[in-house]
């Protein structure tokens, strides 16, 4: 399991929180997922055996949302 916390640009509706929480819970894999919409954060935990932070950070970019980083901790 891998906890990672990907930083966003601004959100700029809670509409967009959702949106995002929507999407990245459809992935393989993705345990848990919550959107910080004033951090402009997505905190969650992915099994690395069915998916990838990568995988998570281009769900999040096809939404039409910009990646500025991407931390990963094991655990």
């Amino acid at each position: 399991m891998e906890k990672v916390v990907i930083q966003l640009g601004a959100l700029t509706c809670p509409s967009c929180l959702q949106k995002i929480e929507s999407a990245v819970k459809k992935e393989a894999g993705v345990k848990t997922v919550q959107v910080l919409f004033n951090a402009s954060k997505v905190k969650t935990e992915i099994d690395t055996s069915q998916t990838t932070s990568e995988k998570v950070a281009n769900i999040i970019e096809k939404l039409g949302y910009e990646v500025q980083s991407v931390n990963v901790k094991e655990g």
